[in-house]
């Protein structure tokens, strides 16, 4: 029998329990949020049911609309439908603050609306409710962002006993140019991270001029749910101009996103917010009146998002622009067979290429 060194027996011993390691690790949940399939108008059962036919882990139903009733016993029914499949909910709502102009005065008082989001989230067995403070119109009303940071921190904290005793965490989202990172970063350390997180999303950042791997390094931390989407970014006379894409389509360094996602946020579902079927919209950077929505953009952080602009291209793939306001009817099948092309196109990515998901990996990525 050969002889074997105390050192090659120490070493091969460490590489095996290393593998072995690696093999146990939790790996990224894969999902999507319900907004990718809106042309379809189906409801919580019906959603669910499509998340388990592409053997996903988890869903994230992001408006109370989307479900068929809010009745207890039907949330009960939901929740267990979700868990015969071994699916993730996360749940949602939509603004919170009340200065914002997207808030609804039909839902009540903010506090009033985050009490019955946090009511469904806890009936569902969700870990965490996103919501958001506006849009990128807020930037530019009296008292530019700030005043609405502090307005929704102040709804929030009216509602903190009630979110720690649910156990359920109140997930803010970056929202359609209300926020950079930064921002987000303060308006949930100035309301209680013990209660309040971040909802990731990387394709509303384009609308701030902010590298989605710079949200990710900012928020990252916070992050308890994600909006995942891919972008493209081009230079244009005026500035640049950005377009949403499907996963691995754009000019996102999705490897180098997804090894850093699994060092922040581990415990965090990728959910896939699927945007596609918009124009190109246009940053007019290289005029003044533009920087009044960014007055406090580090330089550092414009030449890293213009940086992606010098290297993208505009996206020169088939996609049916169609998906602003309310469509024309004889294109709604059209937008429903590209809004499922594309959000399938995009989980094969982030399953094939990035190695995502957990219960396609245990099945034997069949």
């Amino acid at each position: 029998m050969a002889k074997v060194s105390r050192r090659t027996f120490l070493g091969g011993l460490a590489g095996a329990l290393g593998g072995l390691g690696r093999a146990q690790a939790p790996g990224i949940k894969l999902g999507f949020d319900t907004y990718s399939l809106r042309a379809f108008r189906w409801k919580d059962i019906q959603l669910l049911n499509y998340a388990a036919g592409l053997k996903l882990d988890a869903i994230q139903i992001s408006g109370l609309g989307e479900f068929e009733s809010l009745d207890p016993v039907h949330l009960e029914r939901v929740k267990d439908h979700a868990a015969r499949f071994g699916i993730q909910i996360d749940a949602g709502i939509g603004c919170i603050c009340s200065s914002s102009r997207s808030w609804r005065a039909e839902n009540g008082t903010p506090e009033q609306y985050l009490l019955k989001g946090l009511r469904v989230a806890k009936a569902l067995g969700a870990g965490s409710m996103r919501c958001f403070l506006g849009a990128s119109a807020d930037r530019r009303a009296p008292g530019g962002i700030e005043r609405h940071i502090a307005n929704t921190v102040r709804e929030l904290r009216r509602v903190r006993s009630q979110a720690l005793d649910s156990g359920v965490r109140i997930a803010v989202e970056n929202h359609s140019g209300d926020l950079q990172a930064r921002e987000l970063k303060l308006l949930i350390e100035g309301a209680g991270k013990d209660y309040v997180a971040a909802c990731l999303d990387t394709g509303n950042p384009m609308w701030v001029l902010e590298d989605p791997l710079l949200t990710l390094e900012v928020l990252g931390p916070y992050t308890v749910t994600t909006h995942i989407r891919d972008s493209v970014v081009f230079e244009h006379p005026r500035g640049l101009a950005w377009q949403w894409v499907a996963l691995g389509d754009g000019v996102i360094d999705w490897r180098k996103f997804a090894a850093r996602f699994r060092e922040l946020c581990p415990n965090a579902a990728m959910q896939l917010e699927n945007i596609t079927g918009r124009p190109p919209h246009v940053m007019p950077y290289f005029e003044a009146e533009f920087w009044q929505t960014l007055p406090k953009m580090p330089a550092s952080e414009l030449a890293r998002f213009a940086a992606l602009a010098k290297r993208g291209r505009p996206f020169m793939g088939t996609m049916i622009i169609a998906d602003a306001g309310t469509p024309p009817p004889e294109y709604i099948a059209a937008l429903r067979e590209q809004q499922r092309r594309d959000l399938e196109r995009g989980i094969e990515y982030a399953r094939r290429v990035l190695g995502i998901g957990v219960r396609w990996q245990a099945t034997g990525r069949q």
